[in-house]
């Protein structure tokens, strides 16, 4: 009997430890919990090139401000183009962002944790061709054979493929010298290369600058951007990337409403004089609402990347758009 006892008592007595032990273990799992949820959210938004509404947001403030409710803080980075953000976007060093076509596309193609959330313009104005001003090579023909210089991978790639297809040439009729914009830039200007595709700012400047001419393309080729989420993030703080929306349309709505003080944000960060800035940025104005056209743009890049084999596979380009961020960041 006495060792009955013994035994239920040493059950009862492990059994009264272990409801210590479970209680102590929920309170410090509720402690955490708590600390996690008080604890500021960093958000990582990266600038792909200078001349986004992005810029003139930070320069404002007004992320910061649409973000501070939400009990988080902006870490800001900056990158040359779309290929190297979103190797640091796979990374988880970019939260949210926006991408030229080129990235863009391959990034949806193989299937890089991101959501299309937005487009940063129709793209009427972004990429264009052009050649030292004494060259003598004067249309989209003439390019056979010559380096051309473009970021491989961007919007400028996927703008070349483009212009050389509508002229019945392909991307293996010219010599693909592979340079980011600023390395490209010092090439270009030292005749090291025949012809340059390249976005804004560096089209109008170096040709106002009279060392390049633009080479003309038959129809109208559009560059649509789009505005992207880190998936994972996205899910985690959807109210996150909703304010993110909200103060990136607010910078795009005043660079529209007051052209003057926007150039002078853009001339301060981009060393360009104003006026080309102003000339620059009242050629294409930013609209985050996808429209038909940009869509079908985006669809007709996808064909072309398949056709050169930048891609694998076509997909349809609407489908991979979330359209529930900027639903719910601008319902009424």
């Amino acid at each position: 009997m006495k060792k009955s006892q013994k035994s239920l008592l040493g059950t009862v007595f492990i059994f009264i430890v272990a409801i210590i032990l479970t209680g102590c273990s929920t309170g410090t799992s509720s402690t955490t919990q708590k600390s996690k949820k008080d604890e500021q959210i960093i958000v990582k938004i990266a600038l792909n090139g200078k001349m986004s509404p992005l810029t003139i947001g930070r320069e404002k403030g007004w992320f910061e401000e649409e973000l501070a409710p939400l009990n988080a803080k902006v870490e800001w980075s900056e990158f040359t183009s779309g290929p190297p953000l979103l190797e640091s976007l796979a990374a988880n060093h970019v939260d949210l962002s926006y991408l030229g076509d080129g990235a863009l596309i391959a990034g949806l193609d193989k299937n890089l944790p991101f959501e299309v959330i937005a487009q940063t313009s129709t793209g009427k104005s972004n990429v264009r061709i052009i050649t030292p001003k004494d060259s003598k090579i004067n249309s989209i023909e003439d390019l056979k054979g010559k380096k051309v210089g473009v970021a491989s991978g961007t919007t400028g790639h996927v703008y070349l493929a483009k212009a050389l297809k509508y002229h019945g040439l392909t991307l293996d009729d010219v010599k693909i010298i592979n340079l980011q914009p600023d390395d490209a830039q010092s090439a270009f200007e030292t005749k090291q290369l025949d012809a340059w595709t390249v976005w804004e700012p560096y089209i109008t400047n170096t040709v106002e600058k009279g060392m390049a001419k633009e080479i003309k393309v038959e129809g109208e080729i559009l560059a649509p951007g789009a505005i992207i989420a880190r998936a994972g993030f996205a899910k985690e703080y959807p109210e996150i990337v909703e304010a993110y929306l909200r103060a990136y349309k607010k910078a795009a709505d005043w660079r529209i409403e007051h052209p003057d003080e926007a150039a002078e944000i853009y001339a301060k960060v981009t060393k360009i004089p104003v006026e080309t800035i102003k000339k620059i940025i009242t050629a294409d104005e930013p609209d985050i609402f996808f429209s038909k056209e940009s869509i079908k743009a985006q669809q007709e890049s996808i064909e072309t990347l398949v056709e050169v084999g930048y891609i694998k596979n076509e997909f349809s380009f609407e489908e991979r758009i979330n359209y529930q961020y900027i639903d719910e960041a601008f319902k009424k």
